[in-house]
C-alpha cells in the first residue's frame, strides 16, 4: 500500500527524461527496421510505476525505475522486465541515463511519499544520484545531494532528472528545490546554479538534456517554461511558441530537435509530445510536431534504433488511489 499526501499529489510527477546515448534517431520518421520491435510494448512489473526510462545499447533492451520499490528493472522487447539492481538506492527512482562511454548508468531517488519504504524519516529529505558499474550493477557511487553544503536553507528536496556532458558531468534537478547540480565523474557534487526562477510552490524544474553545443536545456513543469543554461550557470530563456506547461521528459535527438513530453498528472497540462527545433541554438525553437498522446500519464521518451519509446507507467492510476504493476511503452 502507498501513502497518499498533499505531497505526493504536488511532486509525484516529478519526470525523468533519458538524454539519449550515442543512439542515432530521427525525431521525424524514427527508423523502423524490419522485424524490430512493436510498436507499443506493454509489460508487468513487480516493481511498479516506473516513472523514468532509457535504452541500454549494451543489453539491447530498456531499463526503468520504479516510484514503489526504488529499484532498477531490465526491459526487453516483449515487456519482459527482470531486476538490474537488487538493493534500491532509495525509496523511489526517477531519471535514468546510460553512459556507455565510461561503463556506467545512473539513476535518480528520492522520497516524495509513495514508496513502499516511504516514513517521515525521508520524505521530502532523500535525493540523491547513485552510479553503477554498466556491465556489473556495481554500486561505484552513491552521492546525497540534500546535505547542509548543498542545501543550507534547509526543505524539502527530491532529486529527479539528470543529463550527462561529454566529459562524464551529471547535472540535476529538483523540482521541490532552487538549485540544478552537478555531480563529477568522480562523485563530487557541487551546486551549478541556484536561482529563484528555478523554485516553485508546486512542482518547479523537471526534465533536462544536454546539447552537444555546450549547454544544459531543461522545463519548469509548472509554467512550462524551457530554460537554457551554460556550464557557468548563466540561465536564459527560450522563446517558445507556446508553454510547456505540464512538462515532464525531455530528449534530444541526434540531429538536435528537442522532444518534450507533457502531462496533467500535477498541472494544468495536456498529455502531448512535442518535438521542436531550432536555429539559433535555442535562444529560440519552433514546433515541429506536437502530437495528442493516445496512453494515459505519460512521463518521458527514451530514443532507441527502434524509434523513440514514451513511456506511461500507471501513474495517474496511483494518484486516482489504485493499484497496479502494468506499464507501456509507446512508439513515437
Amino acid at each position: 500500500m502507498f501513502r497518499r499526501t498533499a505531497a505526493v499529489v504536488a511532486l509525484l510527477t516529478l519526470a525523468a527524461a533519458a538524454p539519449a546515448s550515442a543512439v542515432q534517431v530521427s525525431a521525424e520518421a524514427p527508423a523502423v527496421r524490419a522485424g524490430a520491435w512493436p510498436g507499443t510494448i506493454s509489460g508487468q512489473t513487480a516493481d511498479r510505476y516506473p516513472e523514468g526510462v532509457t535504452w541500454d545499447p549494451s543489453r539491447q533492451a530498456f531499463l526503468v525505475g520504479s516510484i514503489a520499490t526504488g529499484r532498477v528493472d531490465v526491459v526487453d522487447r516483449h515487456g519482459r522486465s527482470k531486476q538490474l539492481v537488487g538493493a534500491a538506492p532509495g525509496i523511489s527512482t526517477f531519471g535514468l541515463h546510460v553512459d556507455v562511454a565510461r561503463n556506467r548508468f545512473l539513476v535518480t531517488y528520492a522520497d516524495i511519499g509513495s514508496g513502499e519504504r516511504s516514513s517521515d524519516a525521508t520524505a521530502g529529505k532523500q535525493s540523491g544520484v547513485a552510479i553503477y558499474n554498466l556491465r556489473t550493477g556495481h554500486l561505484e557511487h552513491r552521492v546525497d545531494l540534500n546535505t547542509p553544503a548543498l542545501n543550507p536553507a534547509g526543505g524539502k528536496h527530491g532529486a529527479n532528472d539528470l543529463a550527462v556532458d561529454g566529459r562524464g558531468n551529471a547535472y540535476v534537478t529538483d523540482p521541490a528545490g532552487d538549485a540544478i547540480y552537478r555531480i563529477t565523474p568522480g562523485g563530487k557534487a557541487s551546486v551549478l546554479v541556484r536561482d529563484a526562477r528555478l523554485a516553485s510552490p508546486t512542482i518547479g524544474m523537471n526534465g533536462i538534456v544536454w546539447d552537444p553545443a555546450g549547454y544544459l536545456l531543461a522545463v519548469r513543469y509548472d509554467t512550462g517554461l524551457l530554460l537554457r543554461i551554460s556550464p557557468t550557470g548563466a540561465i536564459s530563456e527560450v522563446k517558445l511558441p507556446k508553454a510547456l506547461v505540464g512538462g515532464d521528459g525531455l530528449a534530444l535527438t541526434a540531429d538536435r530537435k528537442l522532444v518534450a513530453v507533457t502531462n496533467k498528472l500535477g498541472a494544468p497540462g495536456v498529455e502531448e509530445v512535442t518535438v521542436l527545433r531550432s536555429t539559433d541554438n535555442y535562444r529560440s525553437a519552433r514546433v515541429v510536431v506536437a502530437k495528442a498522446w493516445p496512453v494515459g500519464g505519460p512521463t518521458t521518451v527514451a530514443l532507441s534504433p527502434h524509434g523513440m519509446y514514451v513511456l506511461s507507467g500507471r501513474l495517474d492510476v496511483l494518484l486516482a488511489g489504485g493499484q497496479s504493476d502494468e506499464f507501456d511503452l509507446h512508439r513515437f
